[in-house]
């Protein structure tokens, strides 16, 4: 794993770490303290107790996902020349001449705002496998556009530039 990828598995670990602690025994006693109010359909600490209690067992489990998710990840069948997992690359957008920097993270990292977009998108799925030097035409929304992929830096570290 990329050093990137190890310190975000760190980050996940250590907020999960954090809210099984507040699920299992925080918001259990907050629930208890406020059932003791008495009637529970006009009780707001109950309800605010109760809703925190749903936010924090999602909040778990999508966490509980990604952290699986890069435990997955072997970074030995993952290529060292090319664009995949990983891979942080610039395109020259060949009609507006604009560099455009992406990362390719996991589904659940992408932030396409960051430039961070999934390998399963269709511009990570129409540049995976592409070499520096390579022209791409990725079909969008707008129509079709054309990138030369200019450097890439693999999530080995090899870095490629044209």
């Amino acid at each position: 794993m990329s050093d990137e990828t190890d310190e975000h598995k760190k980050k996940i670990k250590e907020e999960l770490e954090k809210l099984k602690y507040e699920y299992k025994i925080q918001i259990p006693k907050r629930i208890a303290t406020a059932r003791a109010y008495g009637d529970l359909k006009e009780n707001a600490e109950y309800h605010a107790a109760r809703e925190r209690q749903g936010f924090v067992k999602a909040r778990i489990s999508q966490l509980s996902l990604q952290y699986s998710q890069l435990n997955n990840i072997d970074k030995s069948r993952i290529a060292k020349d090319r664009v995949g997992f990983g891979s942080n690359i610039i395109v020259l957008d060949l009609d507006s001449k604009e560099k455009i920097e992406f990362k390719f993270v996991t589904s659940s990292e992408v932030n396409p705002s960051d430039g961070k977009i999934s390998i399963s998108s269709p511009i990570g799925l129409a540049l995976q496998n592409k070499f520096v030097g390579d022209e791409v035409e990725i079909s969008t929304p707008v129509g079709k556009k054309k990138f030369l992929i200019e450097k890439l830096i693999t999530i080995h570290g090899n870095e490629y530039t044209s």
